[in-house]
């Protein structure tokens, strides 16, 4: 109660408000217009604008433009490569002070527990890091993970206060043709908030899926797509992460009209980018440069998603609402000069105040011991089935390709750009290990390693050297999980994850070096990929169109099931 006195008082002006910020204009989102007048604070909460007040600290944001802060919609912080801690570090300076989460990738390898894992981190960082419930791990029934939670698990989970509601619902086959155990989960949820996951689907079968009372979708990659869903009453989020790249193709559907009901995510982006570009505040400045109206932009990045996601108390600079705020020196260039997240002034000094928790996830790969020879590709035909890279894209091409038998081995082609492509199952569950060929990377020689190998995370190769395919893979072992670049039986450049195969314990500008490393590592081998380690990672994703490889072998997503 004395909380709620104090707002009002500080509101009216009978007391000084716990910081003014004075001198700027506040862009409101309602009406496009630019307001005068301090922005008064008491405590996490905006109890004042458009007026003169007196505070205990007084902030001077004289030439500067306050939007609210920005609200990442979909992500998957494991992506980053860092602990939620140095993600926190890593954007909210940035601006983005609501990330929400989906733990699915941690959550694939130990279980409940790396939900658990964040779920605590979120008591601790300046940002609000919401975390949503991981609806399907694993993905499908056509991989090998380490975990698998059901919708009992999921029930035990419930009730903490990051929740919002049920993580993007991948397995858009298992909702369709009502999967007992998907639909449990989903009863689970009913009435709820759900997130949605279902590239290019479309009309009754669309229909069937959001029937199931899934109201977002970040998958949609053309302007037509995204179009059916927001007339079928989704909420369209635009995507520009490392690899799906979908923000110019739906740039044209972003209007002061539609913008009520679209938003902005990065669903997976690592810090080399991060750094080098930025997060969402990148993502507005470019759909500012492209023609979208700032009024519209603004609103999804921050008001459209609080309001998609049940946040009443955020996405406006208005009293009552969270005191998340972002000084501008222009709305069209978007770089924060100064953030505030709940009240509290983002920088170094509120980063080392924190609380931290201990990671967990360690010493994961568990992965057998491989040689040259289980790379092998033994078939008796020499029609062969090629995953085709769509580069900006994580969907596929399902390509034919002729690939000669040559004692008893189908061998890579550099020279056809046919390269192998191997998943080694890497959680002491059965040691499977699956072959198969990719085109696209432009590989000439050497190898390149991966565990973070969505969703399932094992390790993920591709290669032209059969000795330096198996020198990457076991080098996983050695540092705990991360990614590996080796030519020549030498290991060129390396990043390791240990927190789960997945996450690095060192600062994110450690890991951005170590990025810059990898892909110079990368290029020395010919990659053409900008971004190769996370174009490799979503190649072993049997819920995106149109072919993938798992541990169980190559996967045809269009019709939902292993090739033989």
């Amino acid at each position: 109660m004395a909380d709620l006195e104090r707002r009002i008082a500080q509101g009216r002006g009978d007391e000084p408000a716990d910081l003014v910020l004075s001198g700027g204009r506040v862009f409101d989102l309602i009406t496009g217009a630019m307001l005068d007048g301090d922005v008064a604070i008491c405590g996490d909460t905006i109890v004042g604008t458009g007026a003169e007040y007196e505070g205990r600290e007084v902030v001077d944001v004289s030439g500067l433009i306050l939007v609210p802060g920005f609200i990442d919609t979909h992500l998957h912080i494991e992506s980053s490569l860092v602990t939620p801690f140095e993600f926190d570090r890593c954007v909210t300076p940035r601006g983005i002070t609501t990330a929400i989460c989906d733990p699915h990738e941690i959550a694939n390898v130990i279980g409940p527990d790396g939900i658990r894992y964040f779920q605590q981190a979120s008591e601790h960082t300046l940002m609000d890091i919401r975390v949503q419930l991981s609806s399907c791990v694993p993905s499908t029934t056509m991989e090998t993970a380490g975990a698998e939670i059901d919708a009992d698990a999921l029930a035990a989970l419930m009730g903490h206060p990051s929740g919002i509601g049920l993580a993007e619902f991948m397995n858009y086959p298992g909702v369709i043709f009502r999967d007992q155990g998907v639909l449990a989960k989903l009863r689970l949820f009913d009435g709820g908030h759900i997130d949605g996951h279902c590239p290019l689907l479309s009309g009754r079968d669309l229909n069937a899926y959001i029937a199931a009372g899934i109201r977002t979708e970040h998958e949609a990659t053309t302007a037509e797509e995204a179009l059916e869903k927001l007339q079928k009453g989704m909420r369209v989020l635009i995507r520009e992460g490392s690899v799906s790249k979908d923000l110019h193709a739906l740039q044209p559907v972003l209007t002061e009209t539609t913008a009520p009901y679209m938003c902005l995510c990065t669903d997976d982006r690592n810090p080399l980018d991060i750094a080098d570009a930025g997060h969402l505040d990148y993502m507005i400045r470019t759909l500012i440069g492209l023609g979208c109206p700032p009024l519209a932009v603004y609103r999804a990045a921050s008001l459209s998603g609080a309001e998609a996601f049940g946040l009443k108390d955020r996405g406006l600079i208005t009293p009552g609402k969270r005191a998340d705020i972002v000084a501008l020196d222009s709305l069209n260039d978007c770089r924060a000069q100064m953030v505030w997240a709940a009240g509290r002034r983002v920088g170094e000094t509120a980063f080392a105040a924190r609380d931290t928790i201990a990671p967990i996830g360690r010493h994961s790969v568990l992965a057998p011991q491989v040689t040259a020879d289980n790379f092998r590709l033994a078939e008796n035909r020499e029609d062969t089935h090629v995953i085709g890279i769509l580069d900006g894209k994580i969907l596929t091409e399902h390509l034919h390709e002729t690939v000669p038998i040559v004692d008893g081995d189908k061998r890579p082609d550099p020279a056809r750009d046919l390269v192998r492509i191997a998943v080694v199952e890497r959680h002491g569950k059965n040691g499977n290990i699956a072959t198969g060929f990719v085109k696209g990377f432009g590989l000439k020689r050497g190898a390149i390693a991966s565990t973070v190998c969505h969703d399932h995370h094992n390790i993920a190769c591709v290669g032209v050297d059969y000795p330096d395919m198996a020198l990457a893979v076991n080098r996983m072992s050695e540092i705990e999980g991360g990614f590996v670049v080796a030519a020549g039986g030498t290991v060129l450049a390396e990043l390791p994850l240990p927190v789960a195969g997945l996450m690095s314990l060192d600062p994110f500008e450690a890991v951005h070096d170590r990025l810059v490393s990898l892909r110079t590592a990368a290029k020395s081998l010919g990659v053409t990929l900008e971004e190769p380690f996370l174009q490799l990672a979503f190649l072993a994703l049997p819920v995106i169109p149109s072919l993938k490889i798992t541990d169980r072998g190559m996967v045809d997503v269009d019709r939902f099931e292993l090739i033989s």
